[in-house]
């Protein structure tokens, strides 16, 4: 297994750090003992089969679930807070499914976003214009031409990009996404990825996928779980290389494949001979 021991110069200021972190569900332990440092600037994917524990990780960092361990984020523990004290610490997350208000306008979707960093009295004052960090949203997510359409119409990718900006509102400097691309077509996902590698310079991504093109496309950094642990971590390419990955995927290693690969050649050129 690849570790990584990161410089302090490395870490940059919004790093997340995640030490022994367990979730126990009744004897079950859908999380074992995980330990990972995410890193400010890079785009990490996390990845595994079904059942790997990726989203449950999440859901234990954002306080959906209870967790034992550490999830460091500055000088915060974010195991020991609610979920909205995590969302105001700079943690932001997206679901499988886009969790955007469809009957208001894209501008309207932004602006309540936005709210999470306001007071009580400002939220009840009338607006004047639109603050200066909505308009750099829609910028950013490519959707100021359907500023004022209703978020219900807008396409399955676009609603995506819709709730990344939503955390780009909030001024999330940690942002988790679950399986952003999901669904989406080819030119979806190649914007998708682009978009991730525009906000990731200054913050912390970490994206748990299935699509693995989309992986080797887009990742920085790759960490692969498996039954609740991290399996291994790496470049894409390391991560491809590895027997252990290949294992888990295919359900058998590299040699046996290689092997079986072998014999197949062998039964078809015997096959052949005796035809001859």
């Amino acid at each position: 297994m690849r570790l990584d021991h990161p410089s302090p110069d490395d870490l940059g200021q919004d790093y997340l750090e995640i030490r022994d972190l367990t979730v126990d569900f009744d004897g079950f332990k859908a999380v074992s003992g995980v330990d990972l440092t995410l890193l400010q600037g890079r785009v990490h994917f996390l990845i595994g089969p079904n059942g790997a524990g990726k989203t449950t990780l999440i859901d234990a960092i954002t306080g959906l679930v209870p967790a034992t361990g550490v999830a460091r984020y500055r000088n915060h523990n974010l195991l020991a807070l609610k979920s909205h004290r995590i969302v105001r610490a700079g943690i932001g997350r997206t679901f499988q499914t886009a969790t955007v208000f469809e009957e208001l306008s894209v501008l309207q979707n932004l602006d309540i976003a936005g709210g999470v960093h306001r007071s009580p009295f400002a939220l009840l004052r009338a607006r004047r214009g639109t603050p200066d960090y909505v308009e750099a949203a829609l910028g950013t997510i490519g959707l100021g031409d359907l500023r004022d359409r209703p978020a219900g119409v807008l396409a399955h990718g676009q609603k995506q990009w819709l709730e990344i900006g939503m955390l780009l509102v909030q001024d999330a400097k940690v942002m988790l996404l679950d399986e952003p691309v999901a669904g989406m077509s080819a030119e979806e996902r190649e914007e998708t990825g682009a978009l991730l590698q525009r906000i990731g310079t200054e913050r912390t991504i970490v994206v748990v996928e299935h699509d693995m093109d989309f992986v080797r496309s887009f990742a920085d950094l790759v960490t692969v779980m498996h039954a609740g642990k991290v399996l291994t971590e790496g470049t894409v390419t390391e991560i491809q290389a590895n027997a252990r990955v290949q294992e888990v995927y295919l359900g058998r290693t590299a040699d046996a494949a290689e092997a079986a690969e072998a014999a197949e050649a062998d039964a078809v050129t015997h096959e052949g001979a005796g035809r001859d």
